[in-house]
């Protein structure tokens, strides 16, 4: 990197106009039009004849402002550079030893979506401390403002350390001085770009917020929450959930390019900034991550605003001057090398696993088919409780009012009972279908909601409750600590509460969805999960059918009571016509 290389715009000669026309009035009240110089904002050594030809462009017809680009910077613009430096450095770093751990041990020949985005997401900033400051996490943001403080005495010790020894340089962006700036913009421009391209896929193929289930299309809408409806008013526009994708991924992709960073800046600072406010106002939950790339973005376009304040507020011809190394041999092969690497991992590997799972094994609904006869609504035309018949009433606690069986492994049924609210977003990276709560989180009105094991031999169900306590907030990375102590410790035995015969007919989860879909981490994650189990509701139920028409259930309930019910299939008709990019394979 011996030299430095200032880039500039392209400029449109023939739509230049560098001659204006003014009128001077004469005593005689005639007019005389002469011309009149405009000033530029470019210097004279960037007018060049490669880039302008001199016909057009010539020292009497345009005369450039000073060039201010290489003045030395003042000794406040150093320090607030230091304490960016340090601030933005560690907010685009891992903090966490995991995440090291898991990107050298990744399984790139099985590969999982999750394997992918955790690289592109993670967490950052200084939380040796704890995630809380003056015991408030002040809304998600404690660990920015302990990280500003810690950058802010990083940067006046540089500054200390420079004065001392006498080395101030005169600038940190050209070459009267080392290239920090530069190289900083770099760091933030790669995380930013990773960091929302992962954080979009889940949109492209819509599985961040799917298309409702019919158990949630059954459901009043009182009883959910302002953040479930905020998700299912998103779910049910597929196509558009699909366009807000690729405006992050663009934006993402834009980043990686020096010449289209500004553009990939604006794209990503708008779109972002919407999603920010959206969180705020429906309780999203992801307001802090989605502020990260509002943050970063606008670093970058600090670079750019007095440019654009020449251009637009004082309405003077302006050429943007931009300075970067020049890399040679090795370091040019090692550069071109990187950024396709980078390229090829988050723009096309990461885009065909994202397609995989949300094809087959998609992160928010269950992956397993449901029994096919069973699929649909259900009237609750019968309902016995230990031999008693309870008739019909809305007011009943007990009684089932209705019921669902999905396209995959799950059983909704509605009571007039009061249950605990969920009030997570049904994210984060569980492996087991039991775990994919999306369908159960935001929702109130005594919906309950009950994955499956089916034994087809002995038409049996094995219901658990797939209501978890402690569940975290937010949409994947790390579970915030809180939740983690809350979470319930895993019970002895909870998984031997199945028959080893029933076992054998109902078979391995992992191997329920298509080859294709497999991974390392699927086989390991449900392996470890089993493991953690928590002791759940649960029931065993017998069930009998010809054509799923009318479907009789029977034995025993959460309650260790005995239940018998009759079902009776109905086809409801919904306003919202079926979506036509619906995720997983049932």
């Amino acid at each position: 990197m011996s030299t430095i290389k200032t880039t500039s715009d392209e400029l449109d000669t023939n739509a230049l106009q560098p001659t204006s026309r003014s009128s001077e009035t004469r005593s005689d009240g005639t007019s005389d039009r002469t011309n009149k110089p405009l000033r530029s904002d470019v210097p004279s050594d960037r007018v060049t004849s490669d880039r302008v030809t001199s016909d057009r462009v010539t020292s009497d017809r345009v005369t450039p402002d000073r060039d201010t680009t290489r003045r030395p910077w003042t000794s406040g613009q150093k320090i607030l550079f230091r304490i960016a430096f340090v601030y933005f450095v560690i907010m685009a770093l891992p903090n966490n030893g995991n995440w090291y751990k898991n990107a050298v041990s990744l399984d790139w020949l099985h590969l999982h979506y999750r394997d992918l985005y955790d690289l592109s997401r993670f967490n950052s900033g200084v939380t040796l401390f704890g995630n809380k400051l003056f015991g408030s996490t002040l809304l998600g943001y404690a660990p920015w403002i302990i990280t500003l403080l810690v950058a802010i005495a990083a940067g006046l010790i540089w500054t200390a350390v420079a004065r001392l020894r006498k080395a101030e340089p005169l600038h940190y962006n050209w070459d009267a001085g080392p290239l920090l700036y530069y190289w900083l913009r770099v760091i933030v421009r790669y995380r930013a770009g990773i960091g929302i391209i992962g954080f979009g896929f889940t949109k492209l193929m819509p599985t961040q917020l799917p298309y409702p289930s019919l158990g949630l299309l059954n459901t009043n809408f009182g009883d959910l929450t302002a953040q479930k409806i905020y998700w299912l008013s998103i779910g049910i526009v597929p196509w558009y959930e699909v366009f807000t994708d690729v405006v992050e991924v663009a934006a993402g992709a834009l980043l990686f390019f020096r010449a289209t960073t500004f553009w990939g800046a604006i794209l990503l600072f708008g779109a972002l900034a919407d999603i920010v406010y959206v969180n705020f106002a429906y309780d999203g939950g992801v307001h802090g991550y989605s502020s990260y790339f509002v943050l970063l973005s606008a670093f970058l376009l600090i670079n750019y605003i007095p440019s654009l304040y020449n251009l637009l507020i004082k309405e003077r011809f302006t050429v943007p001057s931009h300075y970067y190394p020049t890399f040679t041999g090795w370091q040019r092969y090692v550069r071109i090398g990187l950024k396709t690497a980078t390229i090829g991992v988050f723009l096309v590997l990461l885009f065909w696993v994202q397609y995989v799972n949300f094809r087959y094994d998609p992160y928010k609904q269950p992956a397993q088919k449901g029994v096919p006869e069973l699929r649909g609504n259900y009237n609750v035309t019968e309902f016995r409780l230990n031999g008693k018949v309870l008739p019909y009433s809305p007011l009943d606690s007990v009684r089932w009012q209705e019921a669902t069986f999905e396209n995959w492994s799950t059983l909704t049924f509605k009571t007039n009972r009061a249950v605990p609210l969920d009030l997570s977003n049904g994210g984060g990276a569980p492996m087991r279908d039991l775990n994919r709560t999306f369908e159960l989180t935001g929702v109130a009105g005594g919906q309950r909601v009950f994955y499956y094991d089916a034994d087809p031999k002995n038409q049996v169900l094995y219901l658990q409750d797939k209501y978890r306590p402690g569940g975290p907030r937010g949409d994947g990375g790390e579970e915030p600590d809180d939740a983690k102590t809350k979470k319930p410790k895993p019970k002895a035995a909870v998984a031997q509460w199945v028959p080893k015969e029933a076992l054998v007919n109902i078979g391995d989860e992992d191997s329920k969805i298509a080859p294709i879909a497999r991974s390392t981490r699927r086989t390991k994650g449900i392996k470890a999960e089993l493991r953690r189990d928590v002791a759940r509701n649960r029931m065993i139920l017998t069930y009998r059918t010809t054509d799923g028409s009318r479907v009789i259930l029977s034995g025993i309930s959460e309650s260790k009571d005995s239940i018998y019910v009759v079902l009776d299939r109905v086809n409801r008709k919904y306003a919202l016509s079926k979506s036509t990019l619906q995720a997983g394979t049932y």
